[in-house]
């Protein structure tokens, strides 16, 4: 089903003709000059998103050379230039710098050229002191800060939780990086000298990658990592230093853009929310406060020592909220509407860890609240020596090496090639002891199946954020859903010194709607798939005993969930997922045409307006939601932004949640034909949020909708008017349809 690698070179050049017509329509389609709703109609594209088998533009199509291939990249093989896998390093994560911030000392300057001479403070609305705006986005001025004005969209509770901390990224095309930061040591990131600069390349023996290929925070590999802990609050600035121009994108992926903190517990004005994006030369100040859930109405008096922030002298600062609602392990990424999946696949996604009373970073520390899950003891929290990121993806590039992908298959694109870290297929060097993996799928539409080649047992310990009440051994990991986290322990000590082992994906795919099915581990590891990205994807060398004694724990008991018995259910809803979308409304900025849609409550099934309220939840109450699958032909991982669920039932029965989903979730499988009923509470910050597919070609094609907090938590009007920016500044609009059930 995949065009084999050792396809003639008739066959291959033909290909390659044909992704090259291919590339000037997506020039088109960049430039506006058309739509994909005029492909459509002059017969280029099913509703679906496919190019039909016309000659010399589609890959798909039947050739003189050889029989018709069904490719799920849409686009020629990805040429390997003679590069074997396993013989590159895993790059750790680069771990974002982190500055105290004290008010008059300035941050950095949105103005590249004064990078030396500092910005300005942040505060609490919108900055919007007025700079030149280039003639291509239409001349005049505009604001420096990206983020809508006023008291709406001000930073929450911004004197409560005053920064204290300053982190600066910039979103820019590909370089080399002369700073990086594992802030682990050499022998513990596979002999990376971190002194030496990393071209961004996904191979040392790969075409290095253009400025229009790869936009990735900092412009740099590998990706970046944010620290975090509880009550410290973060204001990230990000500035926007793509190119001016919509039109040089390398073929795929717009410069605006606006990051998700995924599954942050903050107001909307830092959700990301898809229609609050920004452009290039400007900023946009992100306030992370870093708060349990319920802080305002649970232990209120921070009497529990387990509901807290580590300090720097070992211990813990106690904190109001509720300890079963700590979080670990978050990420970010672009959230740009309609270009979401482009977006995130160029390079626009990193991680984020959280640290708590319970989960400190530090394996040492034994005050009866810490967990001392595998990290290192160096620090007081955030060790990061056996604590490791993973952000597992595939990707595909085209004859020259760049990066490239099919933005016409609206089923959801597949690459052909696999990536940990942004790396092709790496080894990575461990010693006999436990290692924590924080695990994310960061592909556009494939799941994973993970299993080690030995098939010995794996401990997981969190899925998405949150730590599940106890940990779940498993010798294979459930499918995988985009944008799912699954926290692993592996104990490489029962290796020996010179030992390999390797994660195998055992889920075969055909197309970007689902899996087609999971194969045995002898058979991903004896090559029986047409899908190349099935099999060994990252190896592990066992090269020595512990650097000092392993001390961490895998708990018996780790997270319990919140006990909501007592919270009553204010309102139950039901969202069902599928083909087939209306369009209802028609504003050019924030509506978008299906196939892919979300029905509310029985209602039609409706393509994506951000403008459109859906739902309604009340301020400080419960809800039970309902997430349906509106076929069997397809899987979806729903994604609720701001607030953590539990997972009542599957199909109606609560006897169908596995143990790895009995914790706290942000992203809810939904199999083929399937359901999930999930409670919901809404507290401590309002605002507008989304609820969306994480398959970001199916979100982006247009199965997203909006919903919010009413006004009783704060000082919002009902309902919130909808942003519309420009280079110029942003303007309000009333939203576009009020769903009769949104405010129950």
């Amino acid at each position: 089903m995949y065009l084999p690698r050792d396809a003639s070179k008739a066959r291959l050049r033909e290909a390659e003709n044909a992704r090259r017509n291919f590339a000037e329509l997506a020039s088109a389609l960049t430039k506006g000059e058309v739509t994909r709703r005029d492909f459509i109609k002059w017969g280029l594209t099913t509703t679906g998103g496919l190019l039909v088998p016309v000659h010399g533009l589609s890959p798909f199509t039947s050739s003189a050379y050889a029989d018709s291939f069904d490719i799920p990249t849409g686009l020629p093989p990805s040429p390997l230039f003679g590069v074997q896998a396993f013989t590159q390093p895993m790059p750790r994560f680069d771990v974002l710098p982190r500055k105290p911030f004290t008010p008059g000392t300035g941050v950095m300057n949105p103005i590249p050229a004064y990078p030396n001479v500092p910005g300005p403070d942040p505060t609490a609305q919108a900055n919007t002191t007025m700079q030149p705006v280039p003639a291509v986005l239409g001349g005049g001025v505009g604001p420096i800060e990206g983020r809508p004005p006023g008291p709406i969209w001000a930073h929450q509770q911004w004197s409560t939780f005053y920064p204290k901390v300053v982190v600066e990224v910039t979103q820019e095309g590909a370089k080399p990086n002369y700073a990086y930061r594992p802030q682990v040591p050499s022998s513990l990131n596979s002999g990376i000298d971190p002194t030496q600069a990393l071209p961004p390349a996904f191979h040392p023996d790969l075409p290095v990658q253009g400025s229009l290929a790869l936009w990735t925070f900092n412009g740099t590999l590998p990706p970046k990592l944010l620290i975090g802990r509880y009550q410290e609050s973060i204001l990230l600035r990000h500035h926007n230093r793509l190119p001016d121009d919509p039109t040089q994108n390398g073929g795929f992926g717009i410069h605006t853009i606006s990051t998700h903190e995924h599954n942050g517990h903050h107001g909307a004005e830092n959700d990301g929310f898809t229609g609050a994006y920004f452009f290039p030369r400007q900023f946009y100040d992100y306030h992370y406060p870093i708060v349990h859930g319920g802080y305002y109405s649970v232990n209120t008096q921070a009497t529990d020592p387990r509901c807290g922030s580590p300090n720097d002298a070992g211990g813990v600062d106690r904190l109001p909220g509720d300890y079963h609602e700590s979080m670990s392990t978050h990420w970010f990424h672009d959230h740009m509407f309609s270009f979401t999946s482009q977006n995130v696949y160029k390079g626009n996604a990193g991680m984020f860890n959280i640290y708590s009373a319970i989960d400190r970073g530090n394996e040492e520390i034994n005050d009866g609240a810490n967990l001392r899950l595998p990290s290192g003891n160096a620090k007081s929290y955030g060790n990061l020596d056996y604590d490791v990121n993973l952000m597992v993806a595939d990707k595909a590039w085209d004859g020259e090496g760049q990066l490239a992908m099919n933005i016409f298959d609206f089923d959801g694109f597949l690459g052909d090639v696999m990536t940990v870290n942004l790396v092709y297929k790496p080894y990575f060097e461990v010693e006999r002891r436990k290692y924590r993996f924080r695990i994310l799928n960061a592909a556009v539409a494939r799941f994973f199946k993970i299993s080690l080649s030995d098939a010995s047992p794996m401990i997981q310990i969190a899925n998405d954020g949150n730590l599940l009440p106890a940990p779940v051994v498993l010798t294979t990991l459930d499918e995988m859903g985009i944008a799912e986290r699954y926290d692993i322990i592996i104990d490489f000590a029962r290796y020996k010194i010179g030992d390999k082992v390797w994660m195998v994906n055992l889920a075969e795919h055909e197309n970007g709607r689902r899996p087609k099915e999971d194969i045995s581990l002898r058979d991903a590891l004896n090559g029986k798939s047409d899908d190349p990205c099935v099999g060994r994807f990252l190896e592990f060398r066992i090269v020595r005993n512990p650097t000092y004694p392993d001390k961490s724990q895998v708990p018996a008991v780790l997270c319990p969930n919140p006990d909501l018995s007592k919270v009553p259910v204010s309102a139950q809803r039901t969202f069902e997922f599928g083909r087939g979308a209306n369009t209802t409304t028609s504003d050019p900025t924030s509506s978008y045409f299906g196939p892919w849609g979300v029905k509310t409550d029985g209602g039609a099934m409706l393509a994506a307006d951000y403008g459109r309220i859906s739902a309604g939840p009340k301020f400080g109450t419960r809800e039970i939601w309902t997430l349906k699958n509106g076929g069997g032909g397809w899987d979806h991982p729903i994604h609720i932004h701001f607030e953590e669920g539990q997972i009542l039932a599957r199909d109606g029965k609560a006897s169908n949640v596995p143990a790895w989903e009995r914790g706290r979730k942000d992203v809810y499988r939904l199999h083929p034909g399937g359901s999930v009923t999930i409670t919901l509470q809404f507290r401590d910050f309002g605002g507008m949020f989304m609820e969306h597919c994480h398959n970001t070609t199916h979100e982006d094609n247009a199965m997203l909708m909006r919903w919010e907090i009413d006004n009783l938590g704060g000082a919002f009007l009902r309902p919130l008017p909808t942003p519309i920016p420009t280079p110029q500044g942003v303007t309000f609009v009333p939203p576009t349809e009020i769903l009769r059930t949104a405010f129950k």
